[in-house]
């Protein structure tokens, strides 16, 4: 069976690598947080009218690769503004999104099933990314308020937890199967039945 490469193994740090970060102070007035705004959204332009000397497809993943930009910005200005586990959350999102969105777009460089998996790879990249950032931020919150309260408290915080952890997994699951599901549409007969029942034995339900 042939194998693509995952576009998006390591979905955070492709993002850092693609985007950049930007090490935002802790204290900022909302005259500077304005005014970042405003960078930010001037630098979008200049991006994207840069992506009209390419066509085709390279435009379109210029142009992704321009608004994937622009949100990871706007989100780490925020995160940066607004310090807070939900800003956090979100800043992870939007790096997810990006590379996500730019990964579509180079799957339409391909065709046929290697496209399809291309596409599901890149999806199920995403929904990994989304998952560990719902752990993190959850995780983060519950342990907050467990270290604040009484003993009872903290076993329930553990629950939330551990069932976070256990629907972040199974999202991750479900999001393999149909990678792995998609793959076996290139192969025929008895061949194919075989690799589904794989899929579903390595990444069906536990």
């Amino acid at each position: 069976m042939k194998k693509f490469p995952h576009l998006l193994s390591g979905i955070t740090m492709a993002a850092c690598l693609m985007f950049g970060t930007h090490v935002i102070a802790q204290t900022m007035s909302a005259t500077d947080f304005k005014a970042s705004e405003a960078r930010i959204k001037a630098d979008y332009k200049v991006d994207k009218n840069a992506c009209d000397a390419a066509s085709g497809n390279a435009k379109d993943i210029c142009i992704a690769q321009a608004k994937g930009k622009r949100d990871v910005a706007s989100a780490e200005l925020n995160k940066g503004y607004k310090p807070t586990q939900k800003n956090q959350y979100k800043l992870s999102v939007a790096m997810a999104e990006a590379t996500y969105d730019v990964a579509k777009q180079k799957c339409d460089d391909l065709s046929g099933n290697p496209k399809d998996v291309c596409i599901k790879e890149a999806k199920a990249a995403l929904t990994a990314a989304k998952a560990d950032a719902k752990v993190k931020m959850t995780t983060s919150a519950v342990n907050a308020t467990a270290n604040e309260t009484t003993a009872d408290a903290m076993n329930k915080a553990a629950k939330a937890t551990q069932e976070v952890r256990v629907d972040a997994a199974a999202d991750k699951r479900a999001a393999q199967l149909k990678v792995a599901q998609e793959k076996c549409d290139a192969l025929a007969s008895s061949a194919k039945d075989a690799c589904l029942a794989n899929a579903k034995s390595n990444f069906g339900k536990l």
